[in-house]
């Protein structure tokens, strides 16, 4: 899977986004796939569930990759 997420503010965060495009069904299943070490975040693993997704970065995993663009 490969999108594109367009932000409606000035970031989202980690544990929405893979909620909102999908990747979790849920908040709480998408925080314990972050913490579980599955997120990666312009390439570097990301534990912060919380962590603030800004426009120009990609977040990806075994599956998936979500670039994330400005409104």
């Amino acid at each position: 899977m490969k999108e594109s997420y367009a932000l409606q503010g000035d970031y989202i965060p980690l544990c929405d986004l893979l909620k909102t495009c999908g990747v979790c069904d849920t908040g709480g299943q998408a925080k314990h796939f972050i913490a579980e070490g599955n997120v990666l975040v312009d390439g570097q693993v990301e534990l912060r569930k919380t962590n603030k997704i800004r426009a120009g970065q990609v977040v990806s995993g075994d599956g998936f990759e979500i670039s994330v663009v400005a409104a």
